[in-house]
């Protein structure tokens, strides 16, 4: 009895949930360092309206960097898990290419996957060194 190829519906599933929670990280993220921008503003506004010192902004312009780095290095490592899922969601997906089958009269035919073509590996020739002869100077005579 010939069979289907059949795919892995709770792996594929799960390989969905997670492309949603990487998603979700990296929205979640996003909006933190927005808040973190709009936080900083304020205190640049406080600076330009005298309430705090030049000190205390420095302050928080070192504190908002290290904070934006780490949220920037964060979404970084969400985006690269997120496509290296995407990825193996789409060789699962490849891989449930139809076989081609026909029915006739003495039963079904086909079944039999496509071989690749294979190349021809060229080799290539070794290149060959040039030999630079020095010149040995000629003292003329006078």
């Amino acid at each position: 009895m010939v069979q289907t190829r059949k795919m892995n519906e709770s792996f594929f599933v799960k390989m969905q949930k997670d492309l949603t929670i990487a998603g979700e990280l990296i929205r979640a993220r996003q909006d933190e360092k927005q808040s973190i921008l709009n936080e900083f503003d304020l205190e640049c506004k406080r600076f330009f309206f005298g309430k705090i010192s030049q000190r205390a902004l420095a302050g928080s312009v070192k504190k908002t960097n290290t904070e934006l780095q780490r949220l920037d290095k964060n979404i970084r490592d969400s985006i690269k898990k997120a496509r290296n899922l995407s990825t193996r969601e789409m060789k699962l997906i490849g891989d449930q290419a139809p076989i081609g089958y026909r029915a006739s009269i003495s039963g079904i035919i086909g079944g039999s996957k496509k071989k690749k073509a294979v190349k021809k590996k060229v080799k290539k020739k070794p290149v060959k060194k040039k030999v630079v002869k020095k010149k040995t100077s000629k003292k003329k005579k006078r």
